[in-house]
């Protein structure tokens, strides 16, 4: 699973997922691209589980880009735990996604093959997702 080697901190504050993403929304790196079209945590388990979609439908044709990282830590609390006594321990890391974000990119296979991975790994992921072509000038 993606996690960070280290951070400045164990704990985050929930936040909000408000507006359009700022960075990440260009095919930067492959010719075709999975964007995101809404707000949502994904966690790093949902990110393995599409990589592995592309990876297996692929095979060995083609470069994948994995352009979210999980770096937002998630606390929870044991289960039948009385309110109070302070927030959680950290469980699971998750990577903040907005509206425009490029989440995956592919390079090095066909049209009709870069679709249909992207779809499977799309079905992988708890948000609508949008498929890319890179424009050939």
């Amino acid at each position: 699973m993606l996690m960070p080697k280290r951070v400045k901190y164990r704990k985050a504050h929930r936040g909000r997922m408000k507006g359009k993403a700022k960075g990440g929304t260009t095919i930067a790196f492959g010719q075709y691209a999975l964007m995101a079209l809404e707000p949502a945590w994904i966690t790093s388990q949902q990110i393995e589980a599409a990589r592995v979609a592309l990876a297996r439908y692929i095979k060995k044709g083609g470069k994948i880009w994995i352009r979210i990282f999980p770096d937002k830590p998630v606390t929870k609390k044991p289960a039948e735990t009385r309110m109070g006594k302070g927030k959680g321990a950290p469980d699971h890391w998750v990577a903040v996604v907005k509206p425009g974000r490029i989440m995956f990119e592919l390079e090095g296979v066909a049209s009709e093959t870069a679709r249909e991975a992207m779809s499977l790994a799309a079905h992988k992921l708890p948000i609508l997702t949008k498929f890319l072509q890179r424009e050939t000038v």
